[in-house]
């Protein structure tokens, strides 16, 4: 682990879209509390990607007291593209998306960044069989989903959704574009849920990079606007569809030889 002093170590990505009510519970504290402590050194990057509430105000706000944290803006163009500006900005040797709500929170990178030391190019948390915080029908749902992708991808990998993963900057740099979503000439309006969670898995798995999964803590927090008003059951169905989508269509894409490595 790179020392205080010398270069940065963890650069921490958080897209931010209509997230004033968690900024407003003080989640960036908690993110600058745990890191102030850390022996080595890091940045966090919160990059809005075109609030239409308050929130750009709010982390202005937040952060401008907290060396070390910066704020992006970009036209909203969904998480991939948030998080992909973030990965472009990042100086650190190892890159950390991690969520705004703090579901998982930051300490719990305490758990994935060892596996480093034993060579693992990506390390990404998982959310374990129980999901604390899942309804019953999200936890059938999750199941579900996890039988699916696993008949088809990443049989080695049990939770690919938990919003809490690192890898090297190299391997972000180069896995991130090859995303279908950046592929795409429409981009979302509003919030749209997006499973490119599993593509970009599978590009980093297919490209060869080690790829350790690690149990970490997850309790939903989430109280933001995001999501809109939809009721849970059509966001589970819609969610659900989309996922289901996104599996069929990576698989297909493999089938035509778009992820080998040229």
């Amino acid at each position: 682990m790179t020392n205080a002093g010398t270069s940065i170590y963890l650069s921490v990505v958080i897209p931010c879209y209509n997230e004033a009510r968690n900024l407003e519970r003080g989640v960036l504290n908690e993110v600058h509390r745990f890191l102030a402590l850390q022996p080595y050194r890091w940045e966090v990057i919160v990059v809005d990607d075109g609030s239409t509430d308050d929130s750009r105000r709010l982390v202005e706000t937040l952060i401008a007291d907290k060396a070390g944290f910066t704020l992006l803006t970009i036209a909203h163009g969904g998480k991939p593209a948030a998080v992909w500006a973030g990965i472009q900005a990042a100086q650190g040797e190892i890159v950390l998306f991690t969520d705004m709500d703090q579901s998982t929170p930051i300490e719990e990178v305490d758990k994935l960044l060892p596996w480093y030391d034993q060579d693992y190019q990506v390390v990404i948390g998982s959310r374990g069989a129980a999901r604390e915080g899942f309804n019953l029908l999200r936890k059938l749902g999750s199941l579900i989903f996890r039988g699916l992708r696993s008949l088809f991808l990443l049989r080695d990998i049990n939770d690919t959704q938990c919003g809490f993963k690192t890898c090297r900057r190299p391997v972000a740099l180069e896995a991130f574009p090859r995303l279908q979503f950046f592929k795409q000439a429409e981009r979302p309006s509003g919030w749209k849920v997006s499973a490119y969670d599993v593509e970009l898995l599978f590009i980093m798995e297919k490209a060869g990079y080690t790829i350790k999964e690690v149990v970490v803590e997850w309790q939903n927090r989430d109280i933001s606007d995001t999501k809109g008003q939809q009721s849970d059951l059509v966001r589970y169905v819609n969610e659900s569809i989309e996922m289901a989508r996104e599996i069929l269509r990576v698989k297909r894409n493999d089938m035509r030889g778009m992820y080998d490595r040229a």
